[in-house]
């Protein structure tokens, strides 16, 4: 399975801003934007002239490693948001906000969507009573996500109950701390997505 093993510091600072990859080390002075706040490389702190293509193409790479998707996954997202009704980037974030490694970290069961990946794959979450184990599975309006029995005494997803108070849970998820329960009460609105992203961006590079 194809998956990116960069450094997740160094992603944010290409980006030059927070993508929260790292859970709880990016809410201490340890985040490496905290300390070294430019670009990875020798030529990091140089000046830098930015053309149309590499702004839009930043701006891919940025939403990209804020979920955790590879080139083709994200192509065939933006494929499914082009095929689809209404506005294709805002189609395109809530299908991104829809993967069940997104609901569960949203919900407050991971400290970061990559380890809300290796939970989802190692078939600690059901979705409607049934084991799940597939990242990528679109949850939808109704759908139930939980816990499953034999995983909530998983010492990541107790603790990650804890501080996800710090985090809050958006309007479009409804939780059940106590029981391990999440719902799905409505598709997320493009309101409900705080990270600065600019998605107009990647449907222009996506359009050349």
């Amino acid at each position: 399975m194809a998956r990116n093993t960069a450094s997740v510091c160094r992603m944010c600072r290409r980006e030059g801003m927070k993508l929260f990859l790292k859970g709880e080390r990016c809410f201490t002075d340890k985040c490496a934007i905290e300390r070294r706040n430019y670009p990875p490389g020798q030529h990091g702190q140089g000046r830098h002239k930015f053309s149309e293509y590499s702004i839009q193409l930043r701006e891919k790479q940025k939403v990209k490693r804020i979920y955790g998707v590879l080139e083709r996954q994200f192509r065939r997202y933006f494929q499914i948001a082009e095929r689809g009704k209404g506005v294709t980037g805002e189609t395109l974030l809530v299908l991104l906000e829809r993967r069940l490694d997104n609901t569960v970290y949203r919900m407050g069961f991971a400290n970061s969507r990559s380890e809300a990946r290796q939970l989802v794959r190692h078939g600690h979450f059901a979705v409607n009573g049934r084991k799940v184990t597939i990242p990528s599975f679109l949850v939808k309006q109704g759908d139930k996500v939980e816990v499953r029995e034999k995983s909530r005494k998983v010492v990541r997803i107790v603790e990650s109950l804890e501080l996800s108070q710090r985090r809050g849970v958006p309007d479009w998820l409804e939780m059940d701390r106590e029981a391990f329960t999440g719902t799905v009460k409505a598709f997320p609105e493009r309101a409900d997505l705080t990270m600065p992203i600019n998605e107009t961006l990647i449907v222009e590079l996506y359009s050349k």
